[in-house]
């Protein structure tokens, strides 16, 4: 653990998902495939589609409104809808499809491994303090056994901007009665983990898990209060 500003009182820690608690390339690259598969299979024009007019699609939206992508499960359903829209079909099918494309989406979306190193760690740190999940992305954590550690799970779009906006680093202070400065927030992530906590008077944890010279990296904007390079050195600060 690498101290870079002197922790304060501590009351209760914050987590991001993606990546801090969990490898969470394999689980993507997978539901993409399969949800592709869904699509290809869903209607014989969709049969020769690739993944690439999807994520034009979704370019377009975000063109057309550039806030969209706050809810990252909202424009993943509207890029299906207009796309089977543009296919000739009904609103009314295209929501349908777009519904049963998503359902898919979910089901794979959340197959993922977490190590029994994050369960120990959360375990202990649960014992102590409350946690809250914040995540900009769409994985359930009821899914992959990581819910019943946390007071409540913080999603962008239904819960505000995604990070590192501070509309869901202000709503988890509030969810636990407690000041901001009093929170320690861990991520992953420069700019939306340690960046978007700090701006907003959170204490915060850089997991550095690709052995990153914090110095040197471009991203790094501001000074997390402590680094780690693995979830459980958390316990020492037990």
């Amino acid at each position: 653990m690498i101290v870079y500003r002197p922790l304060q009182t501590l009351s209760a820690l914050t987590f991001d998902l993606d990546d801090t608690l969990y490898d969470n390339a394999p689980v993507i690259r997978r539901t993409e495939l399969e949800s592709m598969n869904f699509l290809r299979g869903y209607h014989p024009l969709l049969a020769e589609v690739e993944s690439g007019h999807f994520q034009q699609l979704r370019a377009e939206l975000r063109q057309q409104d550039p806030e969209i992508y706050h809810d990252v499960t909202q424009w993943r359903w509207r890029a299906v809808h207009l796309g089977l829209t543009r296919l000739g079909l009904s609103d009314a099918e295209a929501s349908q499809g777009a519904d049963e494309a998503m359902a898919h989406f979910a089901q794979w979306r959340s197959r993922i491994e977490v190590p029994q190193e994050t369960h120990d760690t959360l375990k202990a740190l649960a014992a102590r303090w409350p946690l809250v999940a914040v995540t900009n992305g769409n994985a359930d954590p009821a899914a992959f056994g990581l819910s019943d550690y946390f007071e409540c799970v913080l999603r962008s779009g239904p819960h505000g901007r995604a990070k590192p906006y501070e509309d869901m680093y202000h709503l988890a202070a509030r969810q636990l009665n407690l000041p901001l400065h009093e929170i320690l927030h861990v991520g992953d992530d420069l700019t939306t983990d340690v960046a978007g906590s700090v701006r907003c008077g959170m204490q915060s944890c850089w997991i550095n898990l690709r052995e990153g010279n914090l110095m040197k990296i471009r991203d790094a904007r501001l000074l997390p209060h402590i680094e780690i390079s693995r979830l459980a050195s958390l316990t020492a600060l037990l």
